[in-house]
């Protein structure tokens, strides 16, 4: 992947969002011939000069110090989120050994997986780089889909999200869920812009999906995070539930764990504990 054009990219969607009235800038005349801010406001806004904005918009990031990026970001309001990743367009650190360490395949500790298997009555999964799923539990395995029944390549939630017809049916804020993923994918290839495996998957999702075309050049990125999630089950119904994804320690950074949770006393509730009877006699899974 380009840093330069991802660099120059980004910075151009940030600056396209803003508008004078945004920043406190008058704004002068009806018709602006570039949507948002200008780069000469822009370079204003972060006291820098245009030529040295220009350069570092065009994709030119060598020798910018964090300083600078730091008023550029403070310019663009950007998030802490959207902040790090500029840091990694423009200064990236990946070393080496890292690049290695991507082409290697994920492990999930046994220590990891009984705590999957113990968390019974909670939906809960192990992504890996790339959202890639790693291990689940029965639960779910229930509320989310059979992972046992696909090929270990298609157990990735952006192509379940983008190629499985039944996850529009599931996900009934679809469009907020597909947003998510591709901006989660796309902080994830600041961060590792060699793995080849990321490249293949986006080119593969871009020649298949369109909305995945027009949601990747968006340049969104984000953090696997928490919040809540509206699910419409086949078997049971319609059901609104919480989510928190937690950092896995043990040496492998790109690991977390996600669970699904129902508020008590709720038909979301009342929903998990009946999915909870669903294979009951089967073993945990895991790639």
């Amino acid at each position: 992947m380009d840093l330069s054009a991802e660099l120059s990219e980004f910075l151009r969607s940030r600056r396209a969002r803003l508008k004078p009235e945004d920043v406190g800038l008058p704004e002068f005349g009806r018709h602006r011939r570039v949507p948002g801010l200008r780069r000469e406001e822009l370079a204003q806004l972060a006291g820098v000069s245009v030529a040295y904005y220009t350069r570092l918009e065009q994709g030119n990031g060598r020798n910018v110090s964090m300083e600078v990026l730091d008023s550029i970001a403070r310019a663009l309001r950007l998030n802490d989120t959207e902040r790090a990743h500029l840091t990694h367009l423009a200064k990236p650190t990946v070393k080496k050994k890292q690049r290695a360490a991507i082409t290697r395949p994920q492990q999930v500790r046994p220590g990891l997986l009984h705590l999957l298997e113990s968390m019974e009555g909670v939906p809960a999964f192990v992504l890996g780089r790339r959202l890639d799923v790693l291990a689940w539990n029965r639960m779910a395995r229930a509320l989310l889909g059979d992972f046992a029944a696909m090929a270990p390549e298609e157990r990735n939630v952006a192509r379940l999200v983008f190629l499985d017809p039944n996850s529009r049916d599931l996900y009934m804020d679809w469009e907020c869920k597909a947003t998510e993923v591709v901006s989660v994918l796309r902080l994830y290839a600041g961060c590792y812009p060699d793995d080849p495996a990321l490249l293949a998957l986006v080119g593969e999702l871009s020649v298949k999906s369109e909305q995945f075309r027009s949601l990747w050049a968006a340049h969104t990125v984000t953090d696997k995070g928490h919040g809540t999630k509206r699910l419409r089950h086949p078997l049971v119904g319609e059901m609104t539930l919480g989510y928190e994804t937690l950092k896995v320690s043990g040496g492998d950074p790109d690991l977390v764990l996600v669970t699904y949770q129902a508020e008590p006393g709720t038909a979301a509730a009342d929903a998990l504990r009946l999915l909870a009877t669903w294979g009951v006699d089967e073993p945990l899974d895991v790639r």
